[in-house]
């Protein structure tokens, strides 16, 4: 059965011809050109995969990957860019990305790229894999885009000083789903206690001093 993709890209020129090769291996339904339009296309369409360059107007395609996921999309994505730095493809990487393949390297690559995400495995173009498994055995420093927007209300309570009855409250959740934030809060930010989470919403200015 052939994939349905979801394509996002802002030139034009480039997304015609990235929907032609697109049509050799999956169902191409659809094509956008910023991140926002990606959001509401992937929520609406519900694509296998998602073709994404990342550098878009409104919201980069690495915002839209994570909102998505927030949201609770299941597509699959591989980023199509210009951008061969180990750290952005690191970070596209632990952000949930399939794939990441070099648009100066597109062609048989994409596909390649969209037939191994298919079967389940991660592709990443050969020009960078050396120096991408060196970023990603780096231990990453952790930062609020690795947090959802409800884990940030969360956070931003808990660092104000208020109980889980308190917030629950405030945000109209039960007070085991705000237990349930404040633990995937803890283990994304590899910390321990209150304490380390409110010395963080600090250093991040989440909250004022």
């Amino acid at each position: 059965m052939r994939p349905s993709v979801l394509l996002a890209d802002d030139h034009a020129m480039v997304a015609e011809g990235l929907g032609r090769l697109i049509d050799d291996v999956g169902e191409l339904i659809g094509k956008v050109g910023d991140g926002m339009q990606l959001i509401r296309e992937a929520l609406r369409l519900q694509p296998d995969i998602i073709v994404s360059d990342i550098a878009m107007p409104g919201m980069s395609g690495l915002d839209a990957m994570r909102q998505l996921r927030a949201e609770g999309s299941a597509a699959r994505f591989i980023f199509l860019t210009v951008h061969a730095e180990f750290a952005l493809a690191a970070e596209a990487m632990r952000g949930g990305a399939s794939g990441y393949v070099l648009k100066h390297a597109a062609g048989e690559e994409l596909l390649d790229a969209i037939r191994t995400v298919m079967d389940g495995r991660t592709y990443v173009t050969p020009l960078i894999t050396r120096g991408l498994l060196s970023k990603l055995d780096e231990r990453a420093d952790p930062s609020p885009q690795d947090l959802t927007p409800r884990q940030i209300e969360v956070l931003r309570l808990i660092a104000q000083g208020k109980r889980m009855k308190e917030i629950a409250h405030d945000l109209h959740l039960s007070i085991r789903t705000v237990e349930d934030h404040k633990y995937h809060l803890m283990q994304t930010l590899q910390l321990e206690n209150n304490a380390e989470l409110v010395r963080f919403a600090l250093r991040q200015n989440l909250v004022p001093e």
